[in-house]
């Protein structure tokens, strides 16, 4: 594996982050979380030691503070996760415009001001990985689901642009299509379905993964879903 050291995962939660965090603190990497709400992420910080920033990813000023008190605490990431989304759905005449803009802020906006600022970090020492975290809506566009198919496509947009410019100079930029629901407390696998969600550690061990390919054979996008899921 890459000598990776210090991992920060913005839009932290219980579910896909909490695998990551676990995953990469077993790896040896120094974790920081990022969420509008840190103090929901108390129960797996414990279980971790990952350090909590209060941070909303698609206002610049905060994305500039949270970077700035993770170089002041000598954590500068050097892998970067972005995992904050949200959707509003409906018929295409009767979406709001306002919740139309806070999905495109959140799911796409907000990833590219995070993405700028870990760059900027990354780019004097020619090391550095930057994941994004992609939907089924990455590559299909549901219907009534625009926003969250517009989020998305430039959420997918985005990662292989930088994939294309910053990858000859050091930085592995990845896109992960998580194509089907995660199991968690609250969505259980359904009897009638096994294996019909997918498990969010199994997910993280694919973000592994990808951190650990050699230079010689990176990829830029993955997609991973369950064996029964048709596509």
């Amino acid at each position: 594996m890459n000598a990776y050291t210090s991992a920060l995962i913005v839009g932290a939660g219980s579910g896909l982050s909490a695998s990551l965090a676990r995953v990469f603190t077993k790896e040896g990497m120094r974790v920081a979380l990022a969420a509008r709400s840190p103090a929901k992420l108390a129960e797996f910080v414990e279980a971790t030691g990952a350090a909590t920033y209060n941070c909303d990813a698609a206002k610049r000023d905060e994305v500039d503070k949270l970077f700035a008190d993770l170089d002041a605490a000598g954590a500068t990431p050097d892998v970067v996760v972005y995992n904050p989304s949200y959707r509003t759905r409906g018929p295409f005449v009767d979406l709001d415009p306002e919740e139309v803009h806070k999905t495109l802020e959140i799911t796409a906006y907000g990833a590219f001001l995070v993405a700028q600022a870990a760059v900027k970090r990354m780019l004097p020492k020619a090391q550095g990985a930057i994941l994004f975290t992609g939907a089924s809506a990455s590559v299909k566009g549901y219907a009534q689901s625009a926003p969250f198919a517009m989020g998305k496509f430039a959420l997918r947009g985005l990662a292989q642009s930088m994939a294309r410019e910053l990858q000859p100079k050091g930085i592995h930029v990845g896109h992960i299509v998580v194509d089907g629901g995660i199991k968690s407390a609250r969505r259980p696998v359904p009897a009638e379905a096994p294996d019909s969600l997918l498990d969010p550690d199994a997910i993280a061990e694919t973000y592994l993964h990808m951190l650990r390919q050699s230079r010689s054979a990176w990829s830029w996008e993955i997609e991973v879903r369950p064996w029964v899921e048709k596509f």
